[in-house]
């Protein structure tokens, strides 16, 4: 897999995110932390993104992933994946560790 593109950057990107009951709440992704995958075969970034709210102070943090695309229009670039990521073990203690070595609160 070393023909792949280069891995999105979201830091110092803002975003529009929507509640359950349709509110919009404006953050500021301020940090984040990429690790492949180890155990995928078609390319898969496993992320933990530290959020801020513009509406207030808060910190939350978000787990995503992207994938290669294989559909038209999107086939071989980075694609945000919108469901809840599956992480084997030691992705997951990695992707701890490394908040932790940067300080982030909660880790």
């Amino acid at each position: 897999m070393n023909d792949l593109p280069p891995r999105p950057n979201n830091v110092g990107k803002s975003r529009v995110i929507k509640n359950i009951d349709g509110q919009e709440l404006h953050v500021t992704i301020e940090d984040e932390i990429v690790r492949q995958q180890a155990t995928s075969h078609h390319g898969k970034l496993i992320y933990i993104q530290k959020m801020r709210f513009e509406e207030d102070p808060r910190v939350q943090y978000r787990f995503a992933y992207y994938m290669i695309g294989v559909k038209p229009g999107a086939q071989g670039r980075w694609v945000f994946a919108q469901y809840s990521p599956l992480i084997p073990p030691t992705d997951l203690e990695w992707l701890i560790q490394e908040a932790r070595r940067r300080n982030w609160p909660g880790f």
